[in-house]
């Protein structure tokens, strides 16, 4: 071995390893890693000399325990006790510990790209005015979020921002704000903001660094409602959503009025339309840190949450986070452009239970482009009325569909001529009366595993419209599970290509969904010594999904009202071992979930939380000794981070074959 005084630095190593420096884990040559946090460049590393090229050969993580009252400082902080060990393919391995690095509480004042400082997670109207909390006198400040959401890590080449080295850049969209300062529920009520953050990278260590924040401004999209989870396109934009979707016909069957928003962001409380809300949001990123933003009105107004496009760069997939929701489908006209397009919903040939295999066929719900679509409210001003009849009582009347949404029976008939205005303003409607398997209860965030060529998706709950007889079943759907998993669990849809749709078409697509099982499940428990209804060895109510080609891990977010502490856990998919990574506070909801190969070189797993201290009714044995802790850490609940996670090497060893 070499000694000391001559021992390599990690930079030289890499350098060693492939003449290049930060190739990408599983490139040939590769030695890079998850980003680290130690600034200095002269890291211990013992190797045995010649230096050979080598690859990732395996990874392993080591699970965290989940955090206990032995300790309540942990439970109420973001907590990671994880590891990473990489086999290479030279018989060498290394070992790293895992932690937490936050780039900023929402609240505080960050630098911003136009100068001076801005509030992290602040709300602004539509004229680019910060909306004020006035509900308690003498208190008046900005309202900002305590709920950051969906976030994609951006490397754009030649990027170029004053007084930053070596730009990235973060976006990060923040879905609602829980309460004002009185107290008062103000969920629905504020326009979501979504900023880019430009981060520093250190080309040494991986590290990144706030530098400064950028607020998009959403007016020419009409402000942003309930965004929720987000994922990078291949193109390197940042896609958006907007979670339940507002019910125009105000049947109980959607989201919220949007009165709300319309005062808010509008000033105006009959300025916001219905229509223009529940639609897909796509950011892009400029080279100096600033970025605009579009909708898609295409894609289907829907429970949108987490929406993955496919490597052709033109089918999407996407999960409806609704009950009696769908499972949809959007085939691009071009590649790296969403503005035009057929949107499809999945029909089940077989029923889907938790132990068998089903078959989909897929329902050509229609093609427009955005832009007509976007003309019919804005322009035309179509009213529902216009578009179809939606009745809560039975008209006995054959020329009425009867269906079934938010566990709800409805009666409605498209008014003629107007299919294609219900299907991309009245999407749930209009795919539950064409027969689509309007089934999942709460079908969450979606991935990809490219290599094995399969997709998964998020089932935060398996009840209700999915059982046998259950609130909201319908036959028909071909989704009957024998229990409730109020846990949830996760599906695996095979993907394949050119399958014929019902009216006899072709999709041009190689990446079309054939058919699904449940893969992964949760375990409801009854109530243990901490408070968790659910397992807390197994998943709880999964969210977020990424998928790591490299790693050959999906990482699972949960957003749980079953774990004390949600949990973010990694499955890798050959071993099928389930590893919890990192514990968000009691109450939190682990968000923002974005496993990126490389950047640079670098692997970054970025993480947020949302809404810390939420308690329920799980957390009536833990509340009292947590609330101070959440209150200091977390602006007395009002606040959440904003982050990822980082690894520093622990013992680089040569293993002996």
């Amino acid at each position: 071995m070499t000694s000391a005084s001559t021992q390599p630095t990690r930079r030289d190593l890499l350098k060693w390893f492939g003449g290049i420096p930060f190739l990408p884990l599983g490139a040939m040559a590769t030695a890079a890693t998850l980003a680290g946090c130690n600034d200095s460049d002269n890291d211990s590393v013992v190797v045995t000399p010649p230096v050979e090229a080598s690859n990732l050969k395996n990874a392993k993580f080591t699970a965290m325990s989940a955090p206990s009252l032995a300790n309540p400082a942990e439970m109420a902080t973001t907590s990671v006790q994880s590891k990473l060990k990489i086999d290479w393919d030279n018989s060498t391995s290394t070992e790293y510990q895992l932690a937490y690095k936050n780039f900023f509480k929402t609240g505080e004042q960050v630098p911003n790209l136009k100068g001076g400082t801005i509030v992290a997670g602040g709300y602004f109207n539509v004229n680019g005015d910060p909306i004020m909390d006035n509900s308690v006198a003498g208190k008046e400040r900005q309202f900002f979020s305590d709920c950051p959401d969906g976030s994609s890590l951006i490397h754009l080449e030649n990027a170029k921002v004053d007084g930053v080295s070596n730009p990235v850049f973060h976006v990060v969209q923040f879905e609602y704000t829980s309460k004002n300062q009185a107290g008062a529920s103000e969920y629905g009520e504020l326009p979501s903001p979504i900023a880019i953050l430009t981060l520093d990278q250190d080309q040494k260590t991986g590290h990144l660094e706030l530098k400064k924040y950028f607020n998009v401004d959403t007016a020419p999209v009409h402000g942003l409602w309930i965004t929720c989870g987000a994922s990078l396109s291949p193109w390197n934009t940042h896609l958006s959503s907007e979670e339940y979707e507002p019910d125009a016909f105000e049947q109980g069957i959607g989201g919220s009025a949007v009165t709300g928003i319309g005062k808010n962001f509008f000033g105006d409380a009959s300025k916001a339309k219905a229509y223009n809300y529940g639609h897909l949001p796509e950011v892009t990123v400029n080279l100096d840190g600033t970025g605009t933003i579009k909708k898609h009105f295409c894609m289907g107004r829907i429970s949108h949450e987490l929406v993955h496009v496919m490597p052709d760069n033109r089918t999407v997939i996407m999960g409806d986070d609704y009950t009696n929701g769908g499972f949809f489908m959007f085939v691009a006209d071009k590649e790296k452009d969403l503005s035009a397009g057929t949107l499809y919903v999945a029909k089940y040939l077989d029923v889907l239970t938790e132990s068998s295999t089903a078959r989909i066929q897929w329902i050509n719900l229609g093609h427009a482009t955005s832009q007509e679509i976007e003309n019919l409210v804005n322009v035309q001003n179509i009213q529902p009325t216009e578009i179809m009849e939606s009745l809560t009582v039975n008209p006995n009347d054959a020329s009425y569909t009867e269906i079934t949404l938010a566990k709800k029976k409805l009666w409605v008939k498209v008014k003629p001529g107007m299919e294609k205005a219900a299907a991309f303003l009245e999407t749930h409607r209009y795919a539950a009366l064409k027969g689509g398997s309007m089934a999942f209860t709460k079908m969450e965030g979606t991935t990809i595993n490219i290599k094995d060529k399969v997709a998964y998706s998020a089932l935060a709950n398996i009840q209700d419209s999915m059982i046998t007889n259950g609130s909201g079943w319908v036959a028909s759907n071909n989704v009957s599970f024998s229990k409730k998993i109020t846990a949830g669990g996760i599906l695996e849809h095979k993907l394949g290509t050119a399958y014929p749709a019902t009216d006899g078409s072709l999709i041009n697509s190689e990446w079309v969904p054939l058919y699904s099982h449940l893969m992964l499940s949760g375990v409801d428990i009854s109530a243990d010594s901490l408070g968790n209804t659910a397992d807390p060895e197994k998943i709880a109510s999964p969210d977020n999904l990424k998928y790591s080609e490299t790693l050959r891990t999906l990482f699972i977010g949960e957003d749980s009202g079953n774990h004390v502490n949600n949990f973010l856990w990694a499955y890798n998919v050959d071993s099928k071992e389930l590893v919890r990574l990192l514990s968000t506070p009691a109450g939190a909801e682990s968000t923002g979930l974005h496993a990126v190969d490389s950047v640079n070189g670098w692997t970054y797993i970025m993480s947020n939380f949302q809404h810390p201290g939420d308690w329920g009714s799980i957390h009536a044995g833990v509340k009292g000794q947590l609330q101070s802790y959440i209150d200091s850490n977390y602006s007395d609940g009002f606040s959440a981070s904003v982050g990822y996670i980082t690894a520093d090497p622990i013992a680089p060893s040569v293993v002996k074959k």
